[in-house]
């Protein structure tokens, strides 16, 4: 994993993005509303600051559950794209899948193991049955910052 600017898209390629700097966070969530979302096992996500993402074509449109936490699907393919969490303000949940490179943030973290399936399996270095305590994060958020690669400069 690198702090390199990454790009992905949906699946039929409407709707576009790009990020710059390292994700915050890379999880897996076990949880039904994901599973269900995801059609999976599991969801795959990398935390980006708000700053950091931006939209290079398209527009997404509100999906899922229509709440204060805000889901975001390619309105042509229906690709469940981005997430901006409730609570979270100024954090871009993407859904790791969509990025061009997916392998270059596996799970650090794994969320809601209360709810996964005994077979499914993430590697995430650090489990929780529901979610770590807030108290948590900022040393959780420190030691995934610490194994990220910073790429040489030029």
């Amino acid at each position: 994993m690198s702090e390199a600017p990454q790009t992905g898209t949906c699946r039929c390629g409407e709707v576009s993005f790009r990020v710059t700097g390292a994700p915050l966070l890379a999880a897996a969530c076990h949880c039904r509303g994901c599973k269900r979302m995801s059609a999976s096992a599991y969801s795959l996500s990398s935390a980006y600051p708000e700053e950091a993402f931006e939209l290079v074509n398209g527009e997404p449109v509100i999906g899922g559950l229509h709440g204060a936490t805000r889901h975001y699907f390619c309105p042509h393919c229906k690709s469940w794209m981005f997430t901006r969490p409730e609570g979270m303000d100024g954090l871009v949940n993407i859904r790791t899948t969509m990025f061009d490179r997916p392998d270059a943030a596996p799970p650090f973290i794994e969320f809601f193991r209360n709810e996964a399936f005994a077979w499914a399996q993430t590697g995430a270095v650090h489990s929780y049955a529901t979610a770590p305590e807030p108290e948590e994060f900022p040393a959780l958020l420190a030691e995934f910052a610490a194994t990220i690669t910073k790429e040489p400069t030029p």
